[in-house]
C-alpha cells in the first residue's frame, strides 16, 4: 500500500524537512510527498484504486500509534492500494471537505504549525509500518 503525503505549502530546505526526509527513508512500504500551493490547486487524480484520505484536522479522532498502526493494517488486508494522508494550509480545512475524508485524526489537542504536522506525520507513519513489522523502533509501555 502507498502512503502518500499530500501537503499545503512548499516545506523547502528546512528542519522539518530533514525530518521528513530522514523518517520518509526508513519506511519499507511505498511512500511519496505532493505539494500543493497554499490555496487552489487540485489534488493528484487518484490512479491507484481504493485509496482512503485521511485528513489531520484539530477536530479528528486522537489515536495511538498502535491504533494507528491498526488502521493502516485494516485497510492494506482490505487491498486499499493508497492512503492518502492531507495537511492543510494555515486555515485547514472546511466543513464540506472533512465531510468528504474518510478518516480525521489530530495529534493530540494544541494546534501545530503544517510544517511540523508533517514532520509528525512522517514519524507516525514509520512508526505504524514499524509496528506492523515487529520492529523494535516502538516500544510500549
Amino acid at each position: 500500500m502507498r502512503l502518500h503525503i499530500i501537503a499545503r505549502g512548499k516545506i523547502g530546505r528546512s528542519a522539518e524537512a530533514e525530518l521528513v526526509d530522514r523518517y520518509r527513508k526508513r519506511i519499507k512500504w511505498d511512500t511519496m510527498i505532493t505539494e500543493l500551493p497554499d490555496s487552489g490547486g487540485d489534488l493528484p487524480p487518484e490512479k491507484l484504486m481504493p485509496v482512503r484520505t485521511v485528513m489531520l484536522d484539530e477536530k479528528g479522532r486522537h489515536m495511538t500509534s498502535a491504533e494507528f498502526a491498526k488502521l493502516l493494517e485494516q485497510w492494506r488486508d482490505m487491498g486499499v492500494r493508497e492512503a492518502r494522508f492531507l495537511i492543510g494550509a494555515a486555515d485547514g480545512f472546511d466543513e464540506q471537505q472533512r465531510s468528504e475524508a474518510d478518516q480525521l485524526i489530530a495529534f493530540g489537542k494544541a494546534t501545530w504549525p503544517h510544517m511540523m504536522a508533517r514532520a509528525m506525520l512522517a514519524e507516525q507513519l514509520y512508526r505504524a509500518t514499524s509496528i506492523l513489522a515487529n520492529h523494535p523502533y516502538h516500544r510500549e509501555g
